[in-house]
């Protein structure tokens, strides 16, 4: 007999029998055997070759930063020359534009000439003038101190010549001795030649022309040698001859000096200030003249205009700002660097340098850094006593040569965006 919830099978292995009620069948035959188990040491692995391989990367990229330094606040830096006017006046034509490459000595605009014209007739009618004055002195005095005066202007006259003249003597004496060893000098070369080249004639190595010209060339220097030997000689008689003549002048122009010392030294006295009157017309002459060539505003250097501020018409005066030139074949660059990363930044090292306006990477080196920081250096520099004082890296301005004969650096300008990357270790 069965017990209640007991259940019976057929022979064919299904539930029944009597007074039971049956159940759902269970065949283990017609549901899916479930899906094996990934194995959790596999996942293990994978996860530690990963870690592995990030740790290796962090590693390596750690050592190969230790040696660079880079910062991303550094630009193009260059000369920028401001150039204006030495003169006033009207601007009646301008000959370049923005962007437009020049040369040194080109003319960038030009002035109205006219007064400045007007002012160099002006100095040379006071030159003239002051010339005439000079000459046509004639001081009011009686008839005495004027024959004084003549005759001390003419005995300083005749000294003057006489020394002039000495002076010049001496000058020829000078080149003559001069020349007489340089004549003598290729004499002996020609000498020489002409031995030489009897040697290889009479060996036969040299056709008979040439040891003609070398015998005709040693015989020319001999005679100017002569020839400068006399030249010379005569200088030297000139010379003695003019010695005489000079103490024969300082003679008389000491007893005239001696009858009329008064009326000599106010001679003087006018004749120097006519001389200063003349010198500072032609100064006034030279200024004038200087002032007309400064009516063409010419660019001092190759470059290439930045900015151009001014037309046609507009009235200009010295000290005016009118074009930037900028000096585009000396550039540098500029790199402002925290304070932390110098301890190893020295001159010399090579820096990689990445320019984003051409998107391709230089080569330069440190050439020097800066004397302060940005900060020390800026208009209003940082009052550090304050009570509100807080600790800020600074940076450091470090400038990089930029290594000449790479492509693209006719296309860099001073102001590009550039990232350098310095190696402080091999």
């Amino acid at each position: 007999m069965s017990t209640t919830g007991e259940v019976r099978t057929d022979g064919g292995g299904r539930p029944g029998g009597v007074g039971v009620p049956a159940t759902e069948p269970r065949s283990t035959a017609a549901s899916p055997a479930p899906a094996p188990a990934r194995p959790k040491g596999r996942r293990r692995i994978i996860a530690l070759v990963v870690v592995l391989a990030l740790g290796a990367g962090g590693l390596i990229y750690y050592m190969n930063a230790r040696k660079f330094q880079e910062t991303d606040d550094a630009q193009i830096d260059g000369n920028i020359t401001n150039l204006g006017p030495r003169v006033m006046g009207t601007v009646t034509a301008v000959h370049v534009k923005e962007n437009q490459l020049v040369k040194a000595g080109d003319v960038l605009l030009e002035i109205d000439p006219t007064e400045l014209e007007v002012a160099v007739v002006q100095a040379k009618a006071a030159v003239a003038q002051a010339q005439a004055q000079l000459q046509a002195e004639d001081p009011s005095v009686s008839i005495t101190e004027t024959s004084n005066k003549a005759l001390v202007a003419g005995a300083s006259s005749e000294l003057a010549q006489t020394m002039a003249g000495l002076s010049g003597s001496r000058s020829d004496v000078d080149q003559l001795t001069a020349r007489l060893a340089q004549a003598e000098g290729n004499a002996k070369l020609a000498q020489i030649e002409r031995k030489r080249g009897e040697e290889l004639f009479a060996a036969q190595a040299m056709p008979r022309a040439e040891l003609d010209r070398r015998i005709t060339a040693a015989e020319t220097a001999e005679a100017e040698v002569q020839a400068t030997r006399q030249a010379l000689a005569s200088a030297r008689q000139r010379v003695a001859a003019m010695n005489a003549q000079l103490g024969g002048t300082k003679s008389k122009l000491a007893e005239v000096r001696k009858n009329a010392p008064r009326e000599v030294e106010t001679r003087r006295a006018t004749v120097m200030f006519r001389q200063a009157n003349l010198e500072l017309a032609k100064a006034q002459l030279s200024q004038a003249e200087l002032n007309l060539g400064y009516a063409k505003v010419r660019a001092p250097l190759d470059g290439l205009v930045a900015k151009k501020a001014v037309n046609v018409g507009d009235h200009v005066a010295p000290g005016q700002l009118l074009i930037a030139l900028v000096e585009t074949k000396t550039l540098w660059v500029t790199a402002n660097f925290r304070e932390t990363q110098l301890q190893n930044v020295k001159v010399g090292q090579p820096v990689e340098l990445h320019v984003d306006a051409l998107d391709r990477d230089l080569t330069g080196k440190v050439e020097s850094l800066g004397g302060a920081t940005g900060s020390r250096l800026s208009i209003l520099p940082p009052e550090n006593a304050s009570g509100n004082y807080v600790k800020v890296v600074q940076r450091i301005p470090v400038r990089i040569e930029i290594d000449p004969g790479q492509a693209g650096l006719d296309r860099l300008r001073p102001g590009m965006s550039v990232e350098p990357k310095i190696r402080i270790a091999p």
